[in-house]
C-alpha cells in the first residue's frame, strides 16, 4: 500500500507542508499521504520522537514515515533511511527514532548519499521526498546510501532507576492538546522495578499514590447513578502508548484547566516515583 506519512514542525500557516505533498505527488502520483502532525514544537526532536512512536504502528507494514523535525543536513545529523519493525523511516539521525529503538533494532539502515546532487536549504522537500518515493516504487535502501550499524538516541530519554531500587526519576516529554503531561516512564519499567510496592508519585507539588488505567476510573457513582463530577480533578494513568501520564479529568485548558496549567508541568519537568523500601 503506497502510504507516506508526514511528521514535521512546519505548522499550517506556511506553505512548506503543502509543497512537500505536491513534490510527492509529482514523483509518485499513486501515493496516499497521511499527516501525523505538522504542529511539532519547532526543533523539538523529543516531541517528534514520541509522536512517531505512538502512531507509526497503526499503519500497515511497509509504510514510509517522513520526519521533518530539526532535519537540516549537517555532519552531526546526517540523513538516514531505516527499516524498523517492517516500517521505513526517512529522517535526520538526530535521535527522533529513540522510542522505537528501545524495542526494535534496525533491519536495515543507510546514510543517504544523494546530497551531492542537491543544492537546497529545504532538504525535506528535495532529499526526503526523493528517498520516500524511491522506496515506494520498490527501490532498495542500498541504492541510496551506505549501511550504518547504529542510530542515535536522545540523551535522557530513559528514566533513571536508583541503585537501591527505591525510586524512578523521569520527566515530562510531551504535552498534548488537552494539557495532559506525558512522561518517559513506561508501564513496563514501573511494574518490573516497583514489583507491586506502594509508592508516592510526585510532580511539582502534586502527589499521587494510585495510577489508573482509564480516565473514567476516577468517576464514582452513588446508588441513584449520579456521579461525583470529578471534572478538573488530577489523576495519573498509563495511556494507550503504555507511558505514565498526568492528567485532569475532562481537562480543558480554557475552563477547568489541565495538568500542564494547574500542576505547572512543562516539557522536562521532573517526575519522581518513590517506592516503599
Amino acid at each position: 500500500m503506497p502510504i507516506i506519512t508526514l511528521t514535521t514542525d512546519f505548522g499550517y500557516k506556511d506553505p512548506y507542508a503543502g509543497a512537500v505533498k505536491g513534490a510527492i505527488y509529482s514523483q509518485f502520483p499513486d501515493a496516499r499521504i497521511v499527516d501525523i502532525s505538522h504542529d511539532v514544537t519547532p526543533f523539538s526532536v523529543d516531541e517528534a520522537a514520541f509522536m512517531i512512536y505512538t502512531s507509526y504502528s497503526q499503519f500497515p507494514k511497509g509504510t514510509v514515515h517522513v520526519i521533518g523535525v530539526d532535519a537540516e543536513h549537517t555532519p552531526e545529523s546526517p540523513h538516514i533511511a531505516a527499516l524498523l519493525d517492517d516500517h521505513y523511516f526517512v529522517c535526520a539521525d538526530n535521535g527522533v527514532l529513540s522510542f522505537i529503538l528501545q524495542k526494535f533494532r534496525p533491519t536495515k539502515a543507510v546514510v543517504i548519499n544523494i546530497h551531492d546532487r542537491i543544492y537546497s536549504n529545504f532538504t525535506v522537500l528535495d532529499a526526503f521526498v526523493q528517498v520516500a518515493c524511491h522506496i515506494k516504487r520498490g527501490g532498495t535502501l542500498e541504492v541510496i546510501g551506505e549501511p550504518i550499524n547504529e542510530l542515535k538516541s536522545l540523551p535522557g530519554i530513559l528514566p533513571i532507576l536508583s541503585n537501591d531500587s527505591t525510586s524512578i526519576r523521569g520527566k515530562v516529554i510531551f504535552i498534548d492538546n488537552y494539557g495532559n503531561a506525558i512522561t518517559n516512564i513506561s508501564r513496563d519499567v514501573f511494574e518490573s522495578y516497583g514489583k507491586g510496592r506502594n509508592f508516592i508519585l510526585q510532580a511539582r507539588d502534586q502527589k499521587f499514590n494510585r495510577i489508573y488505567n482509564r480516565y473514567s476510573e476516577i468517576v464514582k457513582y452513588d446508588e441513584n447513578g449520579k456521579s461525583n463530577k470529578p471534572d478538573g480533578k488530577g489523576l495519573a494513568l498509563f495511556n494507550n502508548s503504555g507511558y505514565l501520564e498526568l492528567a485532569t479529568y475532562k481537562s480543558n485548558p480554557l475552563t477547568v484547566g489541565s495538568a500542564s496549567s494547574l500542576f505547572g508541568l512543562e516539557i522536562n519537568a521532573p517526575v519522581t516515583i518513590q517506592f516503599e523500601s
